[in-house]
């Protein structure tokens, strides 16, 4: 989950053919049918199209093209060492009520005479974060891909990022958003389809696998890690989940609750058509939920082709009254997401809030989540929050304590019950420095010179330094920060 327009973000800084045949004799003259030989049926992972290559970039080419989105960006990502050749293979993945759909990956290659661009390369399977477009592909290296290219790839990572179900190749009429089984089958598959492509694009992975995402992609990071763990399949080494709504529950009743935050009109319908999509009969018709001017369309807006401007311009989606104005309770830090024309119905807030009052979820850092909720969104949401497991591998939680679309609070409470459970886990809040001793000094010295100088911009222009911390901070500053923090987190794991 992240803002709508995270691409904003670099430009404010930075098959298989079935086969025919004929009658006659097989071996000992036993008689074939005549007709077509039935092909295998396609199993999850199985490569649709071969791995095409997209682009290739030198890492004089890259430096230039991301200093020229802002000056010095490559002091955070570091100077290219590698060329890098994107890719993108399509293939099977789990899609609802036990079938299959299409969906696209990337797979970033590096390679060069520099030490860490060849022989055996660390392999990172990345989730990336929200987005609006439904064209939207991590093979097009622009944007959060470029980002991810130039802070991996780019040092020896071989990247593999799945472009999510309901985008770019894929054959599923929505996206499951925020659903963890079908999120982190998506990552399985992707990864699967990647390893089956490495020796026809020169890919040579070593026998260290990493996983990171950021935003809705540090919660499918999780669930990945998640789906993975108990399979001979899978080694992962290190796992990092960079900004994420990991304890949806958390999330959805701080949203009820009265403290919406920024995108969640966006956010909301995502999360209810993927669920009505897969089973959690969140409502009967939109209607129970949302108010009439919205409901008609509300279920086919997204991810779609209009941005988030244009869905408010049309009147398909309200910027940011969520809820009516004078819908009770409220956050008088988020008196913006109570308006007129709001999103949702009030009798639908009020049986939620009822329900959290009646079935209370139990959120002890020692124990799961002890609650029976009766309303369907709260009954999905719970459903799909991770404190539900313990990670095996080391962990890396980062995000920033002043973030106006996922509460770092949401990172805290899951990094609670994940160190009550035993697991290893590492917590970075970039606000918050450690004095010179401080092992992410780098991260957070760089995160508080980013946030100074985006306010003296805002100064300097004339506008409200809120408004612009607040359009931010999310996808423009600590994303690039703990893009770096995780990036340090696996290479001590590196031989």
């Amino acid at each position: 989950m992240r803002r709508p327009s995270y691409l904003a973000f670099l430009a404010s800084l930075v098959l298989s053919a079935c086969g025919g045949g004929t009658g006659g004799s097989g071996p000992g003259g036993v008689s074939l049918p005549s007709g077509p030989v039935a092909s295998p049926a396609p199993t999850r992972g199985s490569i649709v199209s071969a791995a095409s290559r997209l682009a290739t970039i030198e890492p004089a080419v890259m430096k230039a093209a991301l200093d020229g989105v802002q000056d010095g960006l490559t002091k955070i990502t570091s100077d290219p060492r590698c060329t890098v050749t994107s890719y993108a293979v399509q293939y099977k993945t789990a899609a609802p009520q036990n079938a299959l759909s299409d969906a696209s990956a990337a797979i970033m290659v590096p390679s060069g005479s520099d030490p860490n661009c060849s022989g055996a390369r660390p392999v990172l399977l990345y989730a990336h974060g929200t987005s609006l477009d439904k064209t939207y592909s991590m093979a097009k290296l622009s944007g959060e891909s470029q980002l991810v290219a130039a802070m991996f790839a780019a040092q020896g990572f071989i990247v593999v990022a799945p472009s999510y179900q309901g985008y770019a190749g894929s054959t599923l009429g929505y996206h499951p958003y925020l659903d963890g089984e079908l999120q982190a089958a998506d990552m399985i598959d992707a990864l699967r389809a990647a390893r089956g492509s490495f020796a026809a694009i020169g890919a040579n992975q070593s026998n260290r696998l990493f996983i990171a995402g950021y935003s809705q992609g540090g919660y499918v990071a999780l669930a990945t890690q998640k789906a993975m763990q108990g399979s001979s399949e899978f080694n992962v080494t290190a796992v990092a989940g960079l900004s994420g709504p990991y304890a949806l529950a958390q999330f959805s009743d701080n949203v009820f609750g009265g403290n919406p935050g920024q995108g969640i009109t966006a956010f909301l319908p995502m999360i209810t058509t993927a669920a009505q999509r897969n089973g959690g009969s969140v409502y009967t018709v939109p209607g129970d939920m949302y108010e009439a001017e919205y409901a008609a369309g509300v279920e086919n807006l997204l991810p779609g082709t209009l941005s988030s401007s244009e869905l408010v311009k049309q009147g398909k989606l309200p910027e940011f009254a969520l809820f009516a104005y004078n819908s009770l309770p409220q956050s008088g830090a988020a008196a913006a997401y109570f308006g007129q024309h709001q999103l949702v119905r009030s009798a639908y807030r009020e049986a939620y809030l009822a329900d959290m009052l009646g079935n209370p979820c139990n959120t002890s850092a020692a124990a799961p989540l002890a609650c029976a909720p009766q309303n369907g969104l709260r009954k999905w949401m719970v459903k799909n929050d991770l404190r539900s497991y313990k990670p095996a591998q080391p962990l890396l939680l980062c995000g920033g304590n002043e973030d106006p679309t996922v509460p770092f609070s949401n990172t805290q409470t899951s990094a609670a019950y994940f160190k009550a459970s035993g697991a290893s886990v590492t917590v970075l809040d970039l606000d918050t420095g450690d004095g010179l001793h401080d092992p992410w000094l780098v991260e957070r010295t760089g995160f508080a010179a980013a946030k100074l100088a985006l306010k003296a911009d805002a100064i300097s222009k004339g506008k409200p330094v809120s408004a612009a911390m607040a359009d931010n901070y999310h996808a423009g500053l600590v994303a690039p920060f703990c893009l770096m923090a995780a990036r340090d987190f696996f290479k001590a794991s590196l031989p």
